[in-house]
């Protein structure tokens, strides 16, 4: 937890946008924290945030049981900046009047405002694009709040109350639809609540090694190890924190990708000298899957088998106090979030209980961070960048993306053609333009030619996108260039193969993944 007088509360009021005013905060190397607006007011005063931003939300204050604003945050003297539904909320709390508007305003606005006010220094007009998104708008500000900008269509876009350094605006700075957001957001954090840019990767890093040895004190930390970038900066700080009393379990189920098993001993055994147990299974998963074709089926069998792996490997390590995982922010966030935790937790994303089962208290050194801190992180702490890069990898593996039964044979085709579209990739300057890029072998077999033979092979799916965090994504648009290469080396190099097709659906509707 960052030292209180750095930190930003984010009063979440259900707005799609949270999270990334969230990632505006720390972009601007700022710690900040969301909270739902109904969480436990004196453990919010017991904070004692610098300053407290207020989410859009869904809901109209005009509405009898609308998200109220607690005023003990009121009279605690630090500065709000109301967003959208927190400026309607700030305003009506304060005896402000906010009323449905005849003409709404949703997407792309112009608003001006004198450049002069503290919210807007550095803006180079008084005129900017910004992003709305309202059925309601302040009619009547609270008493001791001026005007400072208005939309085109004479809507109250801000305001302020210079006194008490309360400030809220109608529109969403937070989004890249509003380009000067992350300006007004930086002038409220550092013009107004008075805070410097201290939050960085080395911060982190230091903080985090001083808090996991006071958790831990002089027990052994047992962590699975995948090499995945999220157990990898996790492994790296536990080490950094308590050296050779971290021992990782790397269980190998010959699910993985090309060489990835010998990069993770190499790297990390071989190179920062971990205490790892490399434990190859790959034939145990195989035979467990053995005529499986339901994707959920993989799944759990997945997990199952790899939580009986792992478990009597760390029940060899009898001095093992804590479990080690590798949590993100946004997994936190879910499940705090007003409008509820995730409805499902996919059987990877969890250790199926291990810490009930062998009495372990839970080590998380990544909970506060998101992708691209952790990144950060991993860079501060020495691991290469061909690894901080590698693309989010599910946990099934190779499994989820043979559509089907998973075979010694299917996994040594799609395993072949991945590390094709990954080396094309590379090889093209695209794999950090790409937030996942991945090749799919599906259940179909079509009719080719090759020299003068007739052949009936399967069809390989190419999928790739962009995305910020996984929750939503677009499909990337593959130059034709890169596609043409990718299909002429898979149809060429890998036995099996006779047809590439390319996936062009965003999610959602359709997942990021196949199964």
């Amino acid at each position: 937890m960052a030292p209180t007088q750095d930190l930003v509360l984010i009063l979440d009021y259900g707005s799609q946008f949270t999270q990334l005013i969230a990632r505006r905060v720390r972009e601007a190397k700022v710690y900040c924290e969301i909270v739902p607006f109904d969480a436990n007011i004196d453990d919010l005063v017991a904070r004692r945030p610098a300053g407290i931003i207020l989410s859009g939300g869904p809901a109209s204050v005009t509405e009898q049981g609308a998200p109220n604003l607690p005023t003990a945050l009121l009279e605690l003297g630090v500065p709000i900046l109301g967003i959208c539904y927190g400026l309607q909320v700030l305003t009506q709390t304060l005896g402000g009047t906010v009323s449905a508007s005849t003409r709404r305003e949703y997407g792309r606005a112009f608003m001006t405002f004198d450049p002069d006010e503290v919210l807007f220094k550095g803006l180079p007009e008084n005129r900017t694009q910004v992003w709305m998104s309202h059925g309601d708008h302040v009619s009547t500000p609270a008493k001791g709040f001026r005007v400072i900008a208005r939309s085109e269509d004479g809507i109250v876009a801000a305001v302020a109350d210079d006194r008490r350094r309360f400030f809220g605006v109608q529109f969403h700075p937070e989004v890249v639809h509003t380009p000067t957001g992350q300006t007004m957001i930086s002038n409220f954090l550092f013009r107004i609540v008075g805070l410097s840019p201290t939050w960085t990767a080395g911060r982190f890093v230091e903080e985090s090694i001083e808090r996991i040895r006071r958790q831990v004190g002089d027990a052994r930390v047992v962590c699975g190890l995948s090499g995945g970038v999220d157990s990898a900066v996790a492994a790296m700080l536990i080490k950094a924190a308590i050296g050779d009393r971290l021992t990782c379990v790397f269980v190998d189920n010959g699910l993985l990708r090309a060489n990835e098993a010998e990069d993770v001993v190499a790297i990390f055994k071989d190179g920062f000298h971990f205490d790892l147990r490399h434990v190859d299974a790959a034939d145990l998963f195989l035979r467990e899957l053995e005529g499986v074709t339901d994707p959920e089926t993989k799944r759990k069998i997945i997990g199952r088998v790899f939580v009986e792996v792992f478990e009597r490997e760390a029940l060899t390590l009898t001095d093992a106090r804590f479990l080690a995982q590798g949590t993100l922010y946004p997994d936190v966030i879910e499940s705090v979030s007003v409008r509820g935790p995730a409805a499902v937790i996919k059987s990877h994303h969890n250790v199926g209980g291990l810490p009930e089962r062998m009495n372990l208290k839970i080590c998380e050194p990544l909970r506060e961070l998101f992708k691209d801190e952790v990144r950060a992180a991993g860079l501060e702490l020495g691991l290469p960048e061909s690894l901080l890069w590698r693309h989010p990898f599910p946990g099934p593996g190779l499994a989820i993306r043979i559509i089907g039964e998973v075979t010694d044979e299917r996994l040594r085709i799609l395993r072949e053609a991945d590390r094709i579209v990954r080396e094309e990739l590379r090889t093209s300057g695209l794999e950090r333009e790409i937030w996942q890029a991945f090749a799919v072998l599906l259940p179909v077999k079509t009719v080719g030619v090759m020299g003068d033979d007739r052949t009936y092979e399967s069809v390989l799916a190419v999928r790739a996108v962009t995305s910020v965090d996984g929750m939503t994504a677009d499909w990337y648009p593959m130059p034709y260039d890169v596609l043409g290469r990718i299909s002429t080396r898979v149809i060429n190099e890998v036995r099996g193969i006779n047809r590439v097709v390319y996936d062009v659906s965003s999610k959602p509707p359709a997942t990021i993944e196949w199964e």
